[in-house]
């Protein structure tokens, strides 16, 4: 399975593992999965780290290639996606990678609740 991790996940794969949940740290961990970090998630936390919203005192790069995890560009025919999407959430970074494993087929992980009123691939 191809599976896209939310900035939280991420964030909390490298530095909080307990905080994420038993069966989602399976999947994590299942070398049958190939997991990705979005280019979205590093975009979000470099303008959140720019504002001063959060501390980021690593390179995110360099280590979610460390931690395994595959880099995944967001794509033109990703962005397609963005048009008719329903407004149930706002937040445009996590309305991104919505539509990003949409256009991909791929699973999206995430521990934010609002995801599950899209019609995506939550896990």
């Amino acid at each position: 399975m191809n599976i896209i991790i939310d900035t939280h996940i991420f964030l909390w794969a490298i530095s909080e593992p307990d905080k994420i949940d038993v069966q989602k740290r399976i999947a994590l961990e299942s070398p049958a999965n190939t997991v990705y970090v979005s280019s979205i998630s590093i975009v979000e936390l470099m303008i959140k780290s720019s504002l001063g919203k959060l501390q980021i005192n690593f390179d995110p790069v360099e280590l979610a290639e460390q931690s395994g995890f595959d880099l995944l560009d967001f794509s033109a025919q990703d962005a397609m996606r963005l048009k008719n999407m329903p407004f149930h959430h706002k937040d445009p970074f996590d309305r991104m990678l919505i539509a990003q494993s949409n256009a991909r087929a791929f699973s999206l992980m995430s521990d934010d609740h609002k995801l599950s009123l899209y019609d995506c691939k939550l896990i």
